[in-house]
């Protein structure tokens, strides 16, 4: 199996003067269910290079062991300084893609062509996806392959409204995932705050937080065996 990991390239929280970018658990907690099933990693990400890292994700309280692997495993760390770029890559190298969140992905991924025609090249293929946290706001423009929204009447999760203004940065975000998801016409599901929680629905895998990545990249490695297995035809939905 051959995953595909897109990374946002942004670094900026706005107009706040401090710094964003990938949040490690999302990143590192998926990055290990795969590795460790022995599946083959390619990290992208719009500009290519080595990504942002959000500092406040490196804080005490935001690691794990995950985290501290992650940090301290040279192969890793060698993916992650040179990750491809995202106008390079093609649907058809990959068996599946998943979207790690953090907050640069509202600034970049968000908008980005490239990013937008890679998710519709997936589900055009009847290849399932997966997206966590405030990569859910990489949907937004997302179109299925007879135009209508993939995530209109889809239930999905995200970064919730209440998690948002947990961390303060209601007004500082350029939309609220689960208000724009509404928006958009999805059925937004959520648990309480923090709390892991992953939908699928048809290709469309999402989780809710940072802790919710790893159920999600379990669930997406799950479906992905089972919709390859002989006798089992893809399709999109």
């Amino acid at each position: 199996m051959k995953v595909l990991m897109v990374i946002t390239s942004h670094d900026q929280l706005g107009n706040t003067g401090r710094k964003t970018g990938f949040w490690l658990e999302e990143l590192a907690a998926p990055y290990y269910v795969f590795k460790d099933a022995g599946v083959e990693v390619t990290l992208a990400s719009p500009k290519g290079g080595r990504p942002p890292l959000d500092p406040k994700s490196n804080e005490p309280e935001s690691r794990t062991e995950l985290t501290l692997r992650f940090e301290q495993d040279e192969d890793a760390q060698a993916d992650l300084d040179k990750t491809v770029r995202l106008d390079s890559v093609r649907q058809e190298e990959f068996d599946t893609v998943f979207y790690p969140g953090g907050h640069g992905p509202m600034w970049d991924l968000a908008e980005d062509q490239n990013s937008i025609k890679l998710i519709e090249s997936f589900i055009a293929a009847g290849k399932i996806i997966a997206v966590v946290c405030h990569s859910t706001g990489a949907l937004r423009h997302v179109k299925t392959p007879d135009g209508k929204l993939l995530v209109q009447d889809k239930e999905v999760t995200g970064f919730t409204n209440g998690e948002e203004e947990g961390v303060g940065l209601t007004k500082i975000v350029p939309f609220l995932v689960e208000d724009e998801m509404l928006n958009l016409g999805a059925i937004f599901s959520k648990k309480v705050n923090w709390a892991p929680h992953v939908v699928s629905d048809g290709l469309l895998i999402t989780g809710q937080n940072p802790h919710s990545s790893g159920p999600a990249a379990n669930t997406l490695m799950a479906a992905v065996k089972q919709r390859t297995r002989p006798g089992v035809t893809a399709r999109a939905s």
